[in-house]
């Protein structure tokens, strides 16, 4: 640490050259209050996870209470179900923080929605409603997260915008 580092505690951080950091665009979008679109899409992920969680739960309790031939099959599925609910809660954590990386696991847990809601919707049984639902809230999350109000709350520039922030 050099003597001028030192003598100043109270400074701002210095980098390795001694000079102070620069705002970026990211510490620039974070400032202010949180879009109410940004706000909901990360409620809509959440909401995914936790439905997932609860699907994964209640398979492990399946599995280990039903008989024995289904039993490594449930618990198989509630594992993967467990994992998979990773992915929308770690990315509506993001969105709520406003981390930019945040947006490509929501919007990948949102199109991996869309396959499974349809085939819930050629269910001749209960599943239509819950692919009413899932297809919904993918589509609307989807909508939300592509919105020019949610990449410049997040600090997201489009291809060849890099200096503009400068």
């Amino acid at each position: 640490m050099s003597a001028e580092q030192k003598s100043a505690p109270d400074a701002a951080p210095r980098t390795a050259r001694g000079t102070a950091p620069e705002t970026t665009s990211a510490d620039a979008a974070t400032e202010g209050p949180r879009p109410g679109r940004l706000t909901l899409a990360a409620g809509l992920a959440g909401l995914e996870g936790v439905a997932l969680v609860v699907g994964g739960v209640w398979m492990l309790v399946l599995g280990v209470a039903g008989d024995g031939s289904d039993r490594k099959q449930a618990v198989t599925l509630g594992v993967t179900l467990l994992v998979l609910a990773l992915l929308p809660l770690v990315a509506a954590r993001g969105l709520l923080l406003r981390r930019s990386w945040s947006r490509g696991p929501a919007m990948i847990t949102q199109i991996m929605a869309l396959p499974v809601a349809y085939s819930l919707l050629q269910a001749d049984s209960v599943a239509i409603p819950a692919g009413i639902a899932l297809a919904a809230v993918a589509v609307t999350a989807l909508v939300l997260l592509v919105n020019p109000a949610t990449h410049r709350a997040l600090g997201i520039r489009g291809p060849g915008r890099a200096d503009e922030a400068k």
